[in-house]
């Protein structure tokens, strides 16, 4: 299992691995009304919008691309051979930004602290277990092993940060990855390897619900 993800994670790596370099102090002016929903630092209020404070430039590159693409039509996206990512909530709020805009503005919510958030006490337990040892039972690896025992996932592999994301969004994105799996309408982003899609479709919810208020208080 062990040998298997490693060359899962190799695999992504190696279609990551171009990435513009932003400037944060430029994508500050670039983010205002993105603090609508995603805090003025990228520290959302509303659990439903995820913090993108302290996430590695890289992941919110390609989210940022993923959304615009999912925009298009399937043929669109097929023509311009990118993965697409319907967010119905952030409808044209990417349109006008080049592509220096979007790396400016994923170079400033990278330089932002994160701030922190709390477990639920009675799934802390069944929540580390997940994070730390996966579910043997049903070949669900660790999540340690992309996203870091601290939760500061892997910036130069474009895994992004989890310490501390708003319990209710992480577990929304995992159903809409095993959505996905199952061959419905959810989150199918996550490349080719589909390393996402496998996981959260052997996940149930409760233990979904485990592992993301884990997750919250992980910081």
């Amino acid at each position: 299992m062990k040998k298997v993800l490693i060359g899962l994670i190799v695999g992504l790596m190696a279609t990551t691995m171009a990435q513009a370099s932003g400037d944060a102090a430029s994508g500050k002016s670039k983010v205002v009304a993105c603090g609508a929903c995603h805090g003025a630092d990228g520290n959302s209020m509303a659990p439903s919008f995820p913090k993108l404070a302290g996430q590695n430039a890289r992941y919110l590159i390609k989210q940022m691309n993923d959304i615009r693409c999912g925009a298009l039509s399937a043929d669109q996206q097929k023509a311009q051979k990118c993965s697409g990512r319907s967010v119905p909530t952030m409808a044209g709020q990417l349109d006008n930004f080049s592509a220096e805009d979007i790396a400016d503005i994923a170079a400033f919510y990278s330089e932002q602290q994160a701030s922190g958030g709390q477990s639920k006490a009675a799934l802390v337990a069944k929540g580390e277990e997940i994070y730390r040892a996966g579910i043997r039972s049903k070949s669900v690896a660790a999540c340690t092993a992309c996203h870091s025992p601290t939760g500061k996932g892997n910036a130069p592999a474009g895994f992004p940060a989890l310490s501390g994301q708003h319990s209710d969004y992480v577990a929304a994105q995992l159903r809409a990855f095993r959505a996905a799996a199952d061959g419905l309408e959810g989150r199918s982003n996550d490349g080719d390897i589909k390393i996402m899609r496998d996981i959260a479709y052997r996940m149930s919810d409760s233990e979904i619900d485990a592992v993301a208020s884990y997750i919250n208080g992980l910081h």
